[in-house]
C-alpha cells in the first residue's frame, strides 16, 4: 500500500512590478495511472502565481495600516482546492517566491511510511493532514540563496528583468538558477530543515 505526502508542485518568482522571473514545474504522482506527471498545465501553474500576487498586496496594505512593513514568510497565501495551496515569501527589494504544495504528490511505499511513523519523524509520516506553520522556510531560504547568487552574477543585468511597471521584462535564463530551483522542489519534502 502506498501513502501519499506532499511535494512541491511549482516554483514561482515574481519580480518587484509583478512580472514572472521564473517557474519550475514538478511532476507529482497519480495514484490512477502509477506514474508521475504535473497535476496542472504551465498556463494554469503561471494563472495560480498570478493570483497570489493579490494576497501579497492584500497582506502589504494591512500590514501598512498597521504600521508593520512585513517582509519575509507570509505563510500560507491561499489553498487553491483540496490538492494545492499556495506559500509566500517577499524579499526587502520586492521580489516574492511563491511555492505550491501538492498535498498528495510524492508516493511513499506503506512499509517505509509505517517505518517512519516509529521513528523521530513522525511529522513526514502525519504530513497528509497537512503542513505546520515554518515547513516551507528551508525552502524559502533556499531560494533566496540561489537568487542572491544570481544577484551576485557580473553578467547579470538586474534592471533587465524588472523594467517599470506595464513594460514587460525578460524572464531569468540562467541554467544554474534553474537546476538550483529543481535541486530545491526535487529535494523538498515535510520536515527536511535545510536544503
Amino acid at each position: 500500500m502506498a501513502t501519499a505526502i506532499p511535494s512541491i508542485a511549482c516554483l514561482g518568482v515574481i519580480g518587484r512590478n509583478n512580472n514572472p522571473l521564473h517557474t519550475s514545474i514538478f511532476p507529482s504522482y497519480d495514484p490512477s495511472t502509477n506514474s508521475f506527471q504535473p497535476v496542472r498545465t504551465p498556463l494554469q501553474f503561471a494563472l495560480i502565481l498570478s493570483s497570489t500576487l493579490d494576497v501579497f498586496e492584500l497582506r502589504s496594505r494591512q500590514n501598512a495600516a498597521a504600521g508593520v512593513g512585513l517582509t519575509g514568510d507570509f505563510g500560507l497565501l491561499h489553498a487553491v482546492d483540496d490538492r494545492l495551496a499556495a506559500y509566500g515569501f517577499e524579499t526587502n527589494t520586492g521580489t516574492r517566491f511563491v511555492v505550491i504544495v501538492d498535498m498528495r504528490g510524492r508516493r511513499m511505499d506503506g512499509a517505509v511510511a509505517a517505518g517512519l511513523a516509529d521513528s523521530r519523524d513522525k511529522r513526514i509520516a502525519g504530513a497528509a493532514t497537512g503542513l505546520r506553520e515554518g515547513e516551507m522556510r528551508p525552502v524559502f531560504k533556499a531560494m533566496q540563496v540561489a537568487y542572491i547568487r544570481l544577484m551576485q552574477n557580473p553578467f547579470f543585468d538586474p534592471d533587465e528583468h524588472s523594467p517599470p511597471a506595464g513594460q514587460g521584462g525578460k524572464k531569468i535564463t540562467s541554467r544554474k538558477f534553474g537546476e538550483e530551483m529543481r535541486r530545491i522542489g526535487e529535494n523538498w519534502t515535510p520536515g527536511v530543515t535545510n536544503l
